[in-house]
């Protein structure tokens, strides 16, 4: 009696179309497309780039003094004279000490190089190199021209970037929704269907005006005949947007 129980048991399980409590609800629930969203048509997701543009209002210049000598002691103490000459002539332009930073100092040997026979030094080369940020960019070509007359050999640069992107950024996020919304409306249109909401957004990158890849240049005060040349041009600024749209 008790096998036969069992089994009558499991039949009843096992019949067609029987539904639990729990699948009852689980069937019950609605389906979504994003949770407390009910999903009541197509769902599209569209990927837009917002753009505006900005004419860069800061540069970024790499400035150093490069200097050889047969000792270390020498080539360093040559190259800390020239460099104080460089940052004299800053303090004289008018660059704020917050603008001007140290971005490397080194010193390494030079070495003779011959066949089949070891290395061999002869002489040393410093190197100091600071970062100056010129706010007025009209003006950084000027300065550049007096850095070299007083000792820079070396300049890498410009990077022209935007001190506050953040008005552009808004400006390139509404630009964003703009074209998210255009192009649904053309895939809607397209399939027979119209927008009828948007069910997220977001945000998947930004580009705010930042430094491209920089110009290098050597540069002597014998070669520079001619006053140097800053033309900031303009930057593009953009923002990135995921937005998932419902069509009915």
């Amino acid at each position: 009696m008790k096998t036969a129980s069992f089994f009558a048991a499991l039949a009843v399980v096992a019949v067609p179309g029987a539904v639990l409590p729990g699948a009852a609800l689980a069937q019950a629930a609605p389906t979504t497309v994003e949770p407390m969203v009910p999903a009541a048509g197509t769902v599209l997701d569209v990927t837009a780039e917002g753009r505006t543009t900005r004419v860069p209002d800061l540069a970024t210049i790499r400035a150093g003094v490069v200097s050889q000598s047969s000792t270390a002691a020498a080539a360093l103490t040559d190259n800390a004279q020239r460099m104080a000459k460089v940052l004299a002539a800053l303090k004289r332009a008018g660059v704020a000490p917050r603008d001007i930073a140290t971005s490397s100092v080194q010193l390494s040997p030079q070495y003779r190089y011959a066949d089949n026979q070891p290395p061999v030094i002869t002489g040393y080369q410093a190197t100091n190199t600071v970062s100056i940020r010129f706010r007025d960019v009209a003006k950084s070509g000027t300065i550049l021209d007096a850095l070299v007359a007083q000792g820079a050999n070396q300049i890498d640069g410009p990077n022209l970037s935007i001190d506050k992107p953040d008005a552009a950024l808004d400006e390139a996020r509404t630009d964003a929704i703009a074209q998210a919304k255009r192009r649904a409306d053309l895939y809607a249109k397209a399939a027979g269907l119209r927008v009828s909401r948007i069910v997220s957004i977001a945000e998947s990158g930004q580009d705010a005006g930042g430094p491209a890849q920089p110009m290098f240049m050597m540069a002597r005060a014998s070669l520079a005949k001619d006053s140097t040349q800053i033309a900031p041009g303009e930057k593009d600024v953009t923002v990135t947007v995921s937005v998932r749209f419902l069509l009915n």
